[in-house]
Formats: C-alpha cells, sequence, structure tokens
C-alpha cells in the first residue's frame, strides 16, 4: 500500500447519496482530532479564493450539537448544522448536515476510520512504518436533490484532501496556494 491515496467522492443519485475516501498516512487518532478538535477545523477546512471555516464549535457526543460558520471567497458568509447520532472514537462519527445554501434538506454524514498498516520501501524490501488511516463518508438524503448531491460530491473530495494536506505535511488555509494558482 502506497503512504496516501488521493481523495475521491462519487454521488450516486439514482439512491441519493455521496461516497468519498482518502488514505491518509497517520493513525486513525490523528485524523478524528482534526475532525473534532475546534482550533483544527478552521486551519484545514477552507481554501483562498474559494471558502473558508471561520468557526467551528462542537459537543462531541450522540445528541450534541456542533456548527460551523464560514466565508465564501465573495464575502457572504455561510454555516452548516448538525447534531452528532453517533460516537466511537477514534473509528466513528455520525452526525447530521444543514447547510444554509442548501434550503431545507437535511442529510446524515457518516466517517468511518479504519486502521491500514503502512510500509514503506527499506534495503530489505516493504517494511511497516506506521499505522495510517482509510477514511471513508457517506452522505444519505439526496434523493431529491441531485444538484447539491453533485455539488456534496465535488465538496467532500476537497474537504478531504485539505484534511488530509493538514495532518500529513501541516498545510493549513493560510499556507495552502490559493485556488486558481498553479
Amino acid at each position: 500500500m502506497s503512504l496516501t491515496k488521493s481523495a475521491r467522492a462519487v454521488a450516486d443519485l439514482e439512491d441519493g447519496l455521496i461516497l468519498a475516501t482518502v488514505t491518509i498516512a497517520v493513525p486513525p487518532e490523528r485524523v478524528f482530532q482534526a475532525l473534532t478538535d475546534p482550533k483544527q477545523a478552521p486551519q484545514w477546512w477552507g481554501q483562498k479564493g474559494m471558502y473558508r471555516i471561520t468557526e467551528w464549535k462542537g459537543d462531541v457526543r450522540p445528541g450534541g450539537k456542533w456548527s460551523s460558520v464560514g466565508v465564501g471567497d465573495d464575502g457572504k458568509s455561510f454555516r452548516v448544522d448538525g447534531e452528532y447520532l453517533e460516537v466511537d472514537p477514534p473509528r466513528l462519527l455520525v452526525h447530521t448536515w444543514i447547510a444554509s445554501w442548501s434550503g431545507l434538506l437535511k442529510t446524515v454524514v457518516r466517517w468511518e476510520l479504519e486502521p491500514r498498516t503502512v510500509h514503506g520501501l527499506q534495503h530489505r524490501g516493504p517494511q511497516k512504518v506506521g499505522t495510517g488511516t482509510v477514511v471513508k463518508i457517506r452522505q444519505e438524503g439526496f434523493a431529491n436533490a441531485p444538484e447539491a448531491a453533485r455539488g456534496h460530491a465535488q465538496g467532500w473530495t476537497r474537504i478531504l484532501g485539505w484534511m488530509q494536506a493538514l495532518v500529513e505535511k501541516g498545510e493549513t488555509v493560510d499556507t495552502r496556494k490559493a485556488a486558481g494558482v498553479s
């Protein structure tokens, strides 16, 4: 297994869901921390020239509420709110998702974090060098909203890539290249 795999997502319009995945070269505990620490989410969730999260709050327990506030490149603010349905650190996080730009659409996001052995090529051949994480997202609730599903699938590809860049390389919204800049 290589150290990392690029983030990818697909929208299943017939079933009204999104599946997304990425393989990250850090343990599940580190990924879970990036997802649930109110100081970290604003560091990685976004990109100059696109949008960014400016505030994230969460009571990370079943029944606990969470919210994020952000701003688009156009200066317009947005927010996403929800409630935690299942929390099993560092393996599982399930929550509702209500985005201000999606009207009354309420979806459910399931994050599964699976530990994976990471191998590196040594002079004696492949050797275990640590534990990585396969991150799987399943977002359901788009049965009557195919355009929203397509847009969210594109968003998850970016979001997983941004989180991967933070936990593997320390890259933040402020240190990442702006969207459209090569």
